[in-house]
């Protein structure tokens, strides 16, 4: 299978259980994959590490619920994988340069890491689209 597929798999399982426990390991054990191809593969064709990619979509998705719902901080935490509100409030302050009862107050919802979507990457960066409709 190639890397583009590869990673389009791993995105999709990611997206599907984002609210569980999520890890190179399990995710790899689960699409059986090598961990080593797997991460080497998202890396490649995302431009940032797996890890990295979970914890940008967790923290949008509790940005959205700060932004768009009552629900508790603390129970946000826990369903971003945070284990404590204390560790949430930094990870989040460090993405969003507030802390998440500002962020709150703002009532605006930004996502800062949306659903990756290789497939139209690939299609744009193997040159079959063009300005003005698909390349002949």
């Amino acid at each position: 299978m190639d890397k583009v597929s590869v990673t389009e798999r791993v995105l999709s399982y990611i997206e599907e259980h984002l609210g569980q426990e999520l890890s190179l390991e399990g995710i790899a054990e689960e699409l059986h994959y090598s961990k080593y191809y797997m991460a080497r593969a998202f890396r490649e064709k995302t431009g940032i590490t797996l890890h990295k990619y979970i914890q940008g979509r967790r923290l949008s998705e509790a940005a959205r619920k700060l932004a768009q719902t009552r629900q508790p901080i603390l129970d946000i935490a826990f369903d971003a994988g945070y284990g404590s509100q204390q560790a949430f409030t930094q990870a989040f302050h460090q993405e969003y340069r507030c802390t998440p009862r500002q962020y709150r107050r703002v009532g605006q919802y930004i996502p800062r890491q949306e659903r990756i979507r290789l497939q139209m990457k690939y299609v744009l960066a193997s040159g079959l689209f063009r300005k003005g409709g698909l390349a002949a």
